[in-house]
């Protein structure tokens, strides 16, 4: 029966072709198998909830620019001083906010955004959106001055305790993008942003304090899951009636 049905049939195909054809055809089995192969080792990464980039392994919730901040922030700043936080969610009255990276420290709790753009970039600190321009694409994102904002008020919101001016928004561009006006306060290249934030060397809390703070915030701070992410962007679709950047 499975002679009749499967090989027979395959021992005729294959006697059918030339040896040019036979080539061919080896070779594209060839190449199926090894990206099937590459595609499951991608699948079973997945599964377990990591990517790879370089020596480090990385959460798969985040996307690459987030992955480069993070692969930085953890090169330069280390415990017991330094606490890294990534991808955290918090509730607020209004709904959830969800932030890239938090990164406590004795010197300040660091909030930071980050973008990953290529092309032009026209920044205004004042306006509701900047403009990036890729060739003749032109495309309008929200400030994310402004989108910061939001995340560094759910952070002070929960570290009552600490000065709310030791609460800092960072905003980091990855990629190639240059920008074509002023670059405002607060506002880094992925090439800069360690070197800011070692500026910051006035202890502005004690280590028990600091982790304090990592406590409350690991406490507040939503499940790491598909599911948080979803409801957030359902949410942030209810309060501003429209999709979120």
């Amino acid at each position: 029966m499975l002679y009749d049905l499967v090989i027979h049939p395959l021992k005729a195909f294959f006697g059918a072709l030339n040896a040019g054809e036979r080539s061919v055809l080896f070779i594209l089995l060839a190449v199926a198998a090894a990206v099937g192969f590459l595609l499951g080792r991608r699948r079973s990464s997945s599964a377990r909830g990591y990517r790879t980039l370089g020596a480090w392994r990385f959460p798969s919730f985040q996307n690459s620019g987030e992955e480069i901040v993070s692969r930085v922030l953890l090169a330069h700043f280390r415990a017991p001083d330094y606490h890294l936080m990534n991808h955290v969610t918090l509730r607020m009255p209004d709904g959830t906010t969800q932030v890239d990276h938090i990164l406590v420290s004795r010197f300040g709790v660091f909030v930071i955004e980050t973008k990953d753009y290529s092309g032009w970039i026209f920044a205004n600190e004042s306006s509701a959106k900047w403009t990036n321009v890729r060739y003749r694409l032109k495309y309008r994102f929200q400030n994310p001055i402004r989108q910061n904002f939001r995340h560094v008020l759910a952070v002070q919101n929960l570290l009552e305790f600490v000065p709310r001016d030791a609460i800092k928004s960072v905003v980091v561009f990855c990629g190639s993008a240059e920008f074509k006006t002023d670059v405002p306060d607060g506002v880094v290249r992925i090439d800069e942003l360690a070197g800011y934030l070692k500026r910051s060397t006035v202890e502005l809390m004690s280590l028990k304090r600091m982790q304090y703070a990592v406590g409350r915030l690991e406490t507040a701070r939503l499940a790491l899951s598909g599911k948080t992410d979803v409801e957030h962007v359902e949410g942030l679709r209810r309060r501003l009636g429209l999709d979120a950047d």
